[in-house]
């Protein structure tokens, strides 16, 4: 019986993908593939050395715009000249219904941009290739960089529950900086149960922002830097 997942361990990321997708007998926009661990370089002596983990899955039957989405992602990082490679995560994220794709190398950093914007410019370009191949038009392709969402997602919600601190001593609204619609939704649910504050969108398009205000209070509203109500979508 063939293996529908393995982890398998090596030298780099690299290798360690190398050796799941031989294992499984695929491609590699044929499987989901997780970084488990980068691994560790050697210290002096050769000491406190890491092998790099990784887990591979096959696609899972019903996934088909994935394999698409990955060898978009591929064409379009080769033809820019960069040095990274796209590896899906998950073909059916939890959260989006559709692919989860892992961008990584030395080239990877280049991608992010400013607070994320080259990034989400890449993911757009890239759903719109995707619908257009797949016929698919609520289809949803997410890209990560090295974790940088999660990271980035933690700083939101640190960020969110900071300025509430703020809202709640002084008994008035605080506006945010501008912030894509992904990026408004967690600072939404970030205080969604908060007991003192609310949260509100305005405005419209690049400018469309949250304000976080007292519940109750009279909600003079500030500005500041970089009901709970997603109004975003």
């Amino acid at each position: 019986m063939e293996a529908t997942e393995v982890i398998m361990s090596a030298r780099t990321v690299e290798e360690a993908r190398e050796l799941c997708l031989k294992e499984l007998g695929v491609d590699l926009e044929e499987a989901e593939v997780e970084i488990l661990s980068h691994g560790k370089p050697p210290r002096f002596l050769g000491l406190g050395a890491e092998p790099a983990r990784v887990r591979a899955r096959r696609v899972v039957a019903g996934s088909n715009i994935a394999p698409t989405a990955v060898e978009i992602v591929t064409h379009i990082l080769q033809s820019a000249g960069t040095s990274t490679t796209a590896t899906l995560r998950t073909a059916n994220d939890p959260n989006t219904g559709g692919p989860l794709i892992d961008i990584t190398g030395e080239d990877s950093g280049l991608l992010i941009g400013r607070k994320g914007e080259t990034l989400r410019a890449l993911q757009f370009i890239v759903n719109l290739m995707v619908r257009k191949r797949a016929g698919e038009m609520n289809s949803r392709v997410v890209l990560d960089i090295e974790k940088y969402r999660e990271r980035r997602n933690e700083s939101l919600r640190a960020m969110a529950m900071r300025v509430a601190d703020r809202v709640v001593a002084s008994d008035r609204g605080i506006a945010l900086e501008p912030m894509s619609a992904a990026e408004r939704r967690v600072v939404h649910m970030a205080l969604a149960e908060h007991p003192r504050v609310m949260t509100q969108s305005t405005g419209s398009g690049e400018e469309r922002k949250i304000t976080i205000m007292p519940k109750g209070g009279s909600g003079q509203t500030s500005s500041h830097g970089p009901g709970n109500r997603d109004d975003d979508e």
